[in-house]
């Protein structure tokens, strides 16, 4: 993934408030709500660069093998095959 540029960014506290809500609804960040919405802006705009990369989906990133967890459906095909 490339390398992500920080920024300060002053809002009035009641838009502040009304995105977090916003954001906690859609299950993303603050900052990834921001982000999101930029992007929409952007590309309704037609100035989304075309080299942009992916933003992540919603929520939680899902497990992998590797932290330890189950995939999904592995739990279930170990029953069937006793």
């Amino acid at each position: 993934m490339s390398e992500r540029k920080g920024m300060l960014l002053r809002l009035d506290p009641a838009v502040h408030d009304a995105l977090a809500r916003w954001a906690a609804d859609e299950l993303r960040s603050t900052n990834a709500q921001i982000e999101f919405l930029l992007r929409r802006a952007l590309a309704d705009a037609g100035r989304l660069p075309g080299h942009t990369g992916r933003m992540r989906g919603r929520g939680r990133p899902r497990a992998t093998p590797d932290d330890g967890e189950e995939e999904p459906g592995q739990l279930a095909d170990a029953r069937h095959d006793q």
